[in-house]
């Protein structure tokens, strides 16, 4: 017979050690699996949220042919035939996509290669008509002239097709519906958008406009435009033309600006130039603040991060600047001009105009895209298509001349088109929701087109150990807050922050040379300041007595052209703390990934073409990534 005494004492001690471990196990009030009731975005998603297809005028006009549905096919990793008849397709698919036509002249440019009566009834309507179908250069040149016409608001009154017209609408819904019909939650998401494309005497102010809603919503509306009586060039009546349709639909709706270096100075300018330039008010810089939550940092023309002027210590200020004159060549730039243009210049902008209006109007996360006019978005350098179609792999694009303005003498060639970038969002799924609610959080990125996977954290006691973590997210979200966000508030008697940034390589792409940390603030004066911190490293490399990092070499091979990865790093990492911190200035903080030197798409043209480029035209880049900031307010 079993001791029923000795049985009680086994069962006790065997409560007694699962009790035990139940208490003392890693498992208490979290899960043993670290990704169970995780809710933090835990991975990364690409995209271009600037797109247009031959519905824009300036797109179709120049020979544009792919409609929105050929390039969600494209985007989501299908072959195309291009605009030139080239057969095209990407090396890995996007995660989300929009297409972002021009809102003003939806239908026209169909009307215009169709003639409908209307057209052909207007001398300047037949002319275009004529100059379109003929194609080629006639095509490019009528195009270039459209546009100026319409940056300096001289668009001629039978060509100005706003909502009321009845070509407008079928143009809307048409896009709408593209949208929905490609729309595949949790594998390739799509937004309904448009282009408001805002000038003033060819200064650029475009935004782009991404809806987080379906057609039941959007299509409630026609999209805002920019002629009147009907549209608008001020950003303000676009700001309440958003509020309009969130109040109307209960639908959720936000705009990107971009390309603030062709704006000759207004995109993030210090007094309201809409209002004879008086300054900014309080409600000013809060409704700024709540409907442009991004800034779209670089694209084809041009990367927008900073300028050698502006930032004279900076070694890689001096990259993909686009820096000669506004939009349509009609104004020359000055050195004045810059601080209004550059996203980190707008950024420190925003904190001198915070200290006296009590609210931050330039206030943004950095987004990347395209702009593309081809409706295929290609930002691999080995597989470029170009900005319009004339600009499609050809022997001779590199060197066409892209636009000449006689009057002014301002002129570039093809070649000064880069091939950047991308959207980087963290979010807990791939759908439009969760996708816009990070676009609205900031918690956003842009590169150049590589998808490099960054993550930057920033707070009060992050500790080396944070970095052994094998999801260090958690310990980010936990300890401090993610890029796009506000510093938590800081303790009594706590020291400087301290921030965790991480960053790992594009798997098909290129190693990366380093991270840094870009810091503005507003010192003692109330002047703004700005210093670049390298704070991750490949190589053994030191500083030197400069206290600049020796540059991380050149593997690459321009008669193939390639590079070896053989230098730089798969991934880095840090922990960071700000050497120079004052409590008592205001701050923002943000992180910019740096690649190894590789091949640019120019290099790849002179190989494929059997081509001997001029030497002014570069033939390498510096592939990079920036992060959203994270801001510091005493």
């Amino acid at each position: 017979m079993k001791n029923p005494i000795g049985t009680l004492l086994l069962l006790g001690s065997a409560l007694a050690i699962h009790c035990s471990f139940a208490a003392d196990t890693p498992t208490a009030g979290h899960p043993y699996s670290p990704w169970a009731s995780t809710d933090f975005p835990t991975r990364v998603y690409f995209g271009d949220t600037h797109v247009h297809s031959g519905l824009s005028a300036d797109a179709g006009g120049s020979g544009t042919r792919l409609m929105p549905e050929d390039a969600y096919r494209f985007a989501r990793g299908e072959q195309v035939i291009s605009n030139s008849g080239q057969p095209v397709k990407l090396r890995r698919p996007y995660d989300f996509f929009m297409i972002t036509d021009h809102s003003d002249g939806m239908g026209l440019i169909t009307d215009i290669l169709n003639g409908a009566p209307n057209i052909l009834a207007d001398p300047a309507g037949r002319e275009y008509h004529e100059a379109f179908l003929e194609g080629g250069a006639t095509a490019q040149q009528a195009v270039m002239k459209l546009i100026a016409q319409f940056s300096q608001g001289q668009t001629p009154p039978a060509l100005i097709y706003q909502p009321g017209n009845p070509a407008y609408r079928p143009v809307w819904e048409r896009i709408m519906q593209a949208a929905e019909d490609y729309n595949d939650p949790h594998d390739f998401t799509t937004f309904i958008g448009f282009e408001w494309t805002s000038l003033v005497d060819g200064n650029n102010l475009h935004r782009n406009v991404i809806f987080r809603d379906g057609p039941a919503l959007a299509g409630q509306i026609e999209p805002y435009t920019t002629y009147p009586p009907v549209g608008s060039r001020d950003p303000r009546d676009l700001w309440r033309w958003l509020a309009t349709y969130e109040e109307k639909t209960g639908g959720r709706v936000t705009a990107i600006p971009h390309n603030g270096n062709l704006s000759n100075g207004m995109m993030f300018a210090l007094q309201d130039d809409f209002a004879e330039g008086a300054s900014y008010d309080k409600d000013y810089a809060a409704t700024r603040q709540k409907w442009e939550r991004l800034y779209e940092v670089t694209q084809l023309k041009g990367d927008g991060e900073s300028h050698p002027r502006l930032s004279p210590d900076d070694e890689f200020a001096d990259y993909e600047n686009w820096d000669w004159g506004n939009l349509d060549l009609s104004q020359a730039k000055t050195p004045r001009m810059l601080p209004g243009e550059y996203a980190r210049s707008g950024l420190k902008r925003g904190l001198e105009l915070e200290s006296s209006l009590g609210v931050n109007p330039f206030k943004f996360g950095m987004i990347g895209a395209t702009d593309t006019h081809t409706g295929l978005s290609t930002v691999d350098d080995d597989n470029f298509f170009g900005k319009f179609k004339a600009y499609e792999p050809n022997p001779g694009r590199a060197t066409h001349w892209a636009r000449n303005n006689k009057e002014t003498g301002l002129n570039y060639q093809g070649w000064v088109y880069s091939s950047a970038g991308l959207t980087a969002l963290w979010a807990t799924e791939n759908t439009r929701e969760a996708l816009f609610d990070a676009m609205l959080r900031r918690e956003a990125y842009a590169t150049t087109g590589p998808r490099i996977s960054v993550r930057f954290f920033a707070g009060w006691n992050f500790e080396d150990s944070d970095l052994l973590l094998p999801e260090r997210a958690r310990a980010g979200y936990a300890k401090g807050v993610p890029m796009g966000s506000d510093m938590k508030p800081r303790a009594e008697g706590a020291g400087a922050p301290r921030f965790l940034v991480y960053a790992l390589r594009d798997p098909d792409g290129a190693n990366l040379d380093r991270i840094q940390i870009v810091k503005g603030w507003l010192d003692a004066d109330g002047r703004s300041r700005e210093k670049v911190y390298d704070v991750a490293w490949s190589g053994g490399r030191k500083p030197g007595a400069d206290g600049k990092l020796p540059p991380v070499g050149d593997t690459v091979d321009l008669s193939i052209p390639g590079w070896t990865n053989t230098i730089g790093a798969a991934n880095l990492e840090a922990i960071w703390s700000d050497p120079a911190f004052d409590p008592e200035q205001r701050a923002f903080y943000y992180a910019r990934v740096i690649e190894i030197p590789t091949p640019r798409w120019t290099a790849y043209d002179q190989v494929k073409f059997s081509l001997d480029l001029p030497g002014n035209i570069p033939l390498k880049t510096r592939e990079r990534a920036y992060t959203s900031p994270i801001w510091y307010t005493p």
